[in-house]
Parts: structure tokens; C-alpha cells; sequence
């Protein structure tokens, strides 16, 4: 009986520190609610690193497998997730008749790199704005302004072909 009396003093005691005004019940709830939406981003990208896979495995591109490091590196410089891919079909047809590990014709193909993951890291890094050397083109810029810059002014098209591929992807077609 004493034990059962303790442990209820205790739950009166600690009650008030849990109830739906306090400080710490707040904490609490802040807590849970990060962690869903936590689960809620990480499966919008899984989500998108799927549909990207998808659209590769469709067709058996050489880039399938490679939709989470397209997603995360959109994520990381601030790109939209179908852009990275979208460049590797137009440009190689995801990875196709890619230029060693190239698939986006980067640096007009003269540009090599040791992997696929290289490639993706740097292509995403240079159309988010974070290289010093080609920022003026692309830092600060919509979608199709980088594309403008990466292609389109050479290729009237490109722009347009390029959006159409995200389209796609997005689709799942």
C-alpha cells in the first residue's frame, strides 16, 4: 500500500509538467512533431529518388541506382530534384553515351571524372552556384535561366526539351 501511495504522489506531482500548457509538455510535442516530419521529408525524397529510378530502370539507363545521390545533391545546393537527371537524358541518355563517367556533357565532355557520384557532385554543385568560377551563371537563377546558361544558348530548344524530361520524371512516365 505505501509503494502504491508513493507512486501516486509522485504521478500528481509530475502531472502538472506534462498537462498541455507546460513548458515541458510543449518540448515534448515539439519533439514528436520534428520527428514526423522528418519521416515525412526523408520519404518525399525516397519518393523522388524512386520515380527517378523508375524512369531509368524503364528504359535501362546506366544512372539507375543513382536517384537518392541526384536528389541529395539537389537538396544540398538548392536545385529541383528533376534537373540533374533530366541533363543526363538530354545529354547522354542517362548515361548511355556518356563521355567516361559524364552524363551531362560537362564541359563539353572534355571534362572526366572518376565516377558517377564525382560527376552528379559537381554538375549539382556548379547549377546551385556554389563554384566561385561559374556562380555569375548560375547563382541566383531559376530552372530554366541555369539551363539557359548550360545549354540553351547554344541550343534554342534545350530549355524546353530539358523541362520536358522533369515533367516526365515527375510523372513517372
Amino acid at each position: 500500500m505505501k509503494k502504491q501511495t508513493i507512486q501516486f504522489a509522485r504521478g500528481l506531482v509530475l502531472l502538472p509538467f506534462f498537462t498541455a500548457g507546460s513548458p515541458f509538455a510543449m518540448l515534448y510535442e515539439m519533439n514528436v512533431f520534428s520527428q514526423y516530419n522528418a519521416v515525412a521529408t526523408v520519404s518525399l525524397a525516397e519518393e523522388h529518388a524512386d520515380k527517378i529510378d523508375a524512369y531509368f530502370a524503364k528504359r535501362n539507363m546506366p544512372l539507375e541506382g543513382y536517384g537518392a545521390k541526384m536528389v541529395a545533391e539537389a537538396e544540398k545546393n538548392g536545385l529541383d530534384w528533376r534537373l540533374i537527371p533530366a541533363i543526363a537524358i538530354k545529354e547522354s541518355t542517362g548515361g548511355k553515351f556518356a563521355c567516361g563517367y559524364n552524363p551531362f556533357g560537362w564541359g563539353s565532355c572534355k571534362i572526366k571524372f572518376k565516377s558517377w557520384d564525382a560527376a552528379i557532385e559537381t554538375v549539382a554543385k556548379n547549377l546551385g552556384g556554389n563554384n566561385p568560377t561559374t556562380a555569375r551563371y548560375y547563382n541566383g537563377t531559376t530552372t530554366e535561366e541555369k539551363l539557359h546558361h548550360y545549354n540553351g544558348s547554344v541550343v534554342p530548344t534545350y530549355t524546353g526539351e530539358v523541362t520536358e524530361f522533369m515533367k516526365l520524371i515527375e510523372k513517372g512516365a
